[in-house]
């Protein structure tokens, strides 16, 4: 069975890479790394805690060793309901440690949504439900329906990628609705880009604009995988993968290696 990688390599070199205008949202794009190599750092630390010289080490190196410090939502991550607010169905709501894992391990749909992507703009339930017909496949209870909205093309040192079309609360609530449970997209976020949204509330004064795609998750429970990559090589159903974060306690998101298996 082919196993398909969905997750996003997270590079510190990244950072040189990220257009200025991006720089502030570095935290969740690139991860701040030390790097102690074995000829190096990891070789002083070794002689250090042993009391040895490097001489004494094998070809006079140590261990390699790195430091590294990320955001919850860095990368292919996914949301656990608390990032949505403290409530989630009128019950307290789920940290990411909480979520079992059978519950990320899920039949897949991949919808390609790419004929209906407009930068910065969100799909509409009407264009979700074209894609879905051309699926062929069927949302079931618990599955994942993810998004390929074409940012396959760009990476993090395009300005393009930021740009990204994205989801509303209604177009949420719809695959919601349906029984999907797993909800993910290979854009940088889920919702629309923040500066969309900031100017749509900003004509309208509507505040029903601010970020809408993820506080629908308040009203119906659903985790939210953004970032991740290789939809193009996933056939649109029949498949499974999981979505499995690092056991991060009390957080409201953590990094994950997305995998799709594949008969």
């Amino acid at each position: 069975m082919p196993l398909i990688d969905l997750t996003r390599t997270l590079d510190s070199r990244d950072i040189d890479r990220l257009p200025p205008p991006v720089k502030p949202s570095a935290s969740v794009l690139v991860p701040q790394v030390d790097y102690s190599t074995p000829a190096g750092k990891g070789a002083e630390i070794m002689c250090f805690i042993f009391g040895c010289e490097r001489h004494h080490l094998p070809d006079g190196e140590g261990w390699g060793e790195e430091r590294v410090t990320i955001n919850s939502h860095i990368g292919t991550h996914v949301d656990a309901p608390l990032h949505y607010g403290s409530t989630c169905e009128g019950k307290p709501a789920r940290t990411i440690h909480e979520i079992a894992l059978d519950e990320l391990y899920c039949d897949t749909l991949v919808l390609d949504m790419r004929a209906h992507a407009e930068p910065g703009k969100g799909f509409t339930v009407e264009a979700l439900d074209k894609a879905l017909a051309a699926n062929g496949g069927k949302v079931t209870p618990g599955s994942a329906v993810l998004l390929r909205t074409g940012q396959e093309r760009y990476d993090v040192s395009d300005l393009a990628w930021y740009n990204y079309p994205g989801m509303t609360r209604e177009g949420t609530l719809h695959l919601a609705a349906m029984g999907a449970k797993v909800l993910g997209t290979d854009a940088p976020g889920w919702d629309r880009p923040f500066l969309a949204m900031r100017q749509a509330f900003k004509e309208t004064g509507d505040a029903s604009q601010i970020w809408d795609g993820h506080f629908a998750g308040r009203e119906h429970e659903v985790f939210i995988v953004q970032q991740l990559t290789n939809l193009d090589r996933l056939p649109p159903h029949g498949f499974k993968t999981a979505f499995f974060p690092i056991k991060l306690a009390n957080c409201s998101a953590a990094p994950a290696r997305v995998v799709a298996f594949v008969p």
